[in-house]
């Protein structure tokens, strides 16, 4: 029982003093980064997936806007999409598919307007996930009754 005692009481001393020492040791700590994105590169089929689009849609949007130009591996071919080309798919898809802009007018629109046209890009994403939210409540309302 003695020996009991002792366990439970010297594992919460042998607990702190190593956390203690380990976070005097200025190499081993880590700055916690919450908002980094662990994946450099997606591929087609999944940024496709992303914005529910065909692979040879994005293909299309490449020819068509000349300031999207993803990381194409020289050995075979297969297109790497950065985080920074997806915020401006997005932006290509909000002006075609959303807002109903013709390519060409899509293009001028970008060329002239680039911050005013990603500044409302994020308003309506911020929107849309409000009423995706708001249907998710309403849906549990709707349980409740």
């Amino acid at each position: 029982m003695h020996s009991e005692m002792r366990r439970k009481t010297s594992f919460p001393f042998a607990f702190h003093s190593f956390f203690r020492n380990f976070g005097n040791k200025k190499e081993n700590v880590m700055p916690l980064n919450e908002n980094k994105n662990l994946k450099l590169y997606y591929s087609i089929k999944e940024v496709a997936a992303q914005l529910n689009v065909s692979e040879s849609l994005l293909r299309y949007w490449e020819k068509e806007f000349p300031h999207l130009r993803p990381k194409v591996s020289p050995t075979n071919n297969v297109r790497q999409y950065t985080v920074k080309d997806i915020e401006q798919l997005k932006v290509i898809y909000n002006l075609v598919k959303v807002r109903g802009f013709k390519l060409a007018a899509a293009r001028k629109y970008m060329n002239g307007n680039r911050q005013g046209v990603e500044r409302s890009s994020d308003i309506l994403n911020t929107l849309i996930s409000v009423r995706d939210e708001l249907k998710i409540l309403k849906k549990h309302m709707d349980n409740l009754s």
